[in-house]
């Protein structure tokens, strides 16, 4: 009778769901639903959630069905599948921000679907049925806030796009939804030369940056001092936290911004800090979304710290005969205090191709070679570090030491480092194979580990008919293990990154040391941290992203479905 009578009052509650109902009428007492029903609908709740019958803080029925389930994390398997809006919806949803945003920012050729579907860097691309349908182009954080509004009544997937220039996969849809593109948001907004910070929009290259603000003669001592691969965005740039030459000195992205705007998945706008350089105002919003790669929410604007210019800088070239002596000199160097610019390691053969290029105006030995930047107040400071690194390189049994003769070789040679990833591809399609592709990785380790790290995988390289090329920021123990392959050795160069990936972990490292995760490396990740981290990212994302719609499937998977290994 009291089981009858509970059914009764559940029945009458549109919220509550009719699992809910039988579970609670299968577990509860006849005493205990005497009980409950006098306490009516709270009481019922109540009661659920203190027997364990309620998997989630907010809403009642099956667990499997919740997005935010009463456990500090989110398993995969404890979710069910997205539900992404139909064709219909997704027509609907143009039509709506066609009249926001206007036709001539709302684009489906071929061409266009082409330019975001495929950079020519990628390993992991999307498959036919993954592309996108349609791509827009937003103006302003008010654009991305009202697309992203309309976005979330259809249940459309998005994925962010701006610079186009990420080797992860990152800016590519794994659902045929919309592709998002800020590239249009490339406005500078205001420069505080007195506070050494700059207001951006998104879509502002750091290039473009540079360039106007050696432009202004009251802006020209400053600059952005992470420099990452040519034509990124700073919007890009925060979502993987990049770095560059310049992180030895002035760290990664995430170490020069001070505040963002981010447009959340339904449309909400938020910034994440004010303009002083130091806050303890709340929760760090501000970390939470650099490295998020655009599955948290979409950055539209940054507040970026400037550097200053070094009045003096020169640049040294320092040969080795071994990968242990160039690292161990880097890590002496450190060890005695001494700031340095820029620490870039080539290994013999990325000399080699240096030379192939015919790019610098002289020839060096086909030998591991540091290229340093040292700078200094002036001329007379710089000289006494030059000399103490220079002591330090013969220590370590360098072979030459040679400064750049004059500004113009400077520029060229870290020109030359900057164009790299060009020049190896020069080299591949001329050497190796006409239709040579190359998988540019990305690990890091501890300065201390990186010799032997190196070691190991060029004695793994060797049992693959593969060739190989190394480079890194060594001053942050970031390497570049790039791997030429020819189109039928796919699957042979994809177990060899594998094989990477498990050194670096051996040797206390990491599988990205600025690339990111994107849809390539998600089974690295998880090794790197395991199950319970990941799950707790996904709670983060569920949280801010319910219904999944932002880049979905990048950095861990969010469909218990999903068949991918990566």
């Amino acid at each position: 009778m009291y089981r009858s009578k509970l059914v009764s009052v559940l029945a009458k509650r549109p919220s509550v769901s009719k699992s809910f109902i039988r579970l609670s009428t299968r577990r509860l007492s006849q005493k205990s639903s005497k009980r409950i029903e006098s306490y009516g609908f709270v009481g019922t709740l109540l009661f659920g959630i203190g027997s364990g019958l309620v998997a989630s803080d907010y809403v009642l029925g099956d667990s499997r069905k919740q997005v935010f389930p009463l456990k500090s994390t989110t398993p995969l398997q404890s979710l069910e599948p997205p539900k992404y809006g139909s064709e219909e919806d997704l027509q609907h949803c143009i039509r709506e921000i066609t009249a926001v945003i206007g036709n001539d920012n709302v684009k489906n050729s071929d061409v266009e679907i082409k330019h975001h579907t495929d950079n020519g860097f990628n390993p992991t691309k999307p498959l036919p049925h993954q592309k996108p349908k349609w791509v827009v182009y937003a103006s302003s954080t008010e654009d991305v806030s009202a697309i992203m509004k309309i976005v979330n009544k259809y249940n459309i997937p998005v994925v962010p796009f701006s610079g186009g220039t990420s080797l992860e996969g990152h800016t590519y849809s794994t659902r045929p939804g919309i592709i998002l593109n800020t590239s249009k948001m490339n406005k500078i907004l205001s420069v505080h030369d007195k506070d050494l910070d700059a207001v951006l929009q998104g879509g502002v290259g750091w290039q473009q940056l540079n360039e106007y603000l050696s432009s202004v003669p009251e802006y020209k001592n400053l600059m952005l001092g992470c420099d990452c691969g040519p034509g990124a965005h700073v919007c890009g740039m925060v979502n993987t936290n990049a770095s560059g030459i310049g992180a030895t000195r002035y760290g990664s992205m995430g170490s020069n911004i001070i505040s963002i705007t981010v447009v959340l998945a339904d449309g909400t706008v938020i910034k994440t800090k004010k303009r002083p350089r130091k806050s303890s105002a709340g929760y760090n919003l501000t970390g939470l979304f650099v490295g998020s790669e655009g599955t948290l929410g979409i950055v539209t604007e940054v507040t970026v710290k400037l550097q200053v210019k070094p009045p003096y800088e020169t640049v040294a070239v320092v040969q080795f005969p071994t990968l242990k002596d160039s690292t161990n000199t880097v890590a002496a160097l450190f060890q005695k205090g001494i700031q340095l610019n820029a620490v870039e390691l080539l290994d013999s053969s990325m000399m080699k191709c240096i030379n192939y290029s015919n790019l610098v105006r002289k020839k060096y030995d086909n030998v591991p070679t540091l290229f340093f930047k040292i700078a200094g107040l002036n001329k007379t400071v710089v000289n006494e570090y030059v000399k103490e690194v220079k002591k330090v390189s013969y220590d370590n049994h360098c072979t030459k030491f040679e400064f750049a003769k004059d500004e113009k070789e400077a520029e060229d040679l870290f020109s030359t480092r900057k164009n790299a990833l060009y020049l190896m591809l020069d080299y591949a399609y001329n050497e190796i194979h006409e239709d040579a592709k190359m998988w540019i990785t990305d690990c890091a380790v501890p300065l201390s580990n990186l010799a032997a790290t190196l070691e190991e995988l060029d004695a793994i390289t060797a049992t693959y008919p593969l060739s190989h090329m190394t480079l890194g920021h060594v001053g942050d123990g970031n390497i570049h293990y790039d791997i030429f392959y020819k189109p039928d050795q796919y699957e042979i160069c994809k177990q060899l990154v594998s094989k990477i990936n498990e050194v670096t972990l051996k040797y206390e490292g990491t599988c990205s040391g600025e690339h990111g995760i994107g849809s390539g490396k998600r089974a690295f990740l998880q090794q790197e941290l395991g199950v319970d981290a990941i799950d707790l990212m996904r709670k983060l994302k569920l949280a801010l992203d319910p219904k999944r719609l932002l880049n979905p499937d990048k950095v861990f998977k969010i469909d218990p479905l999903d068949p991918s290994n990566e």
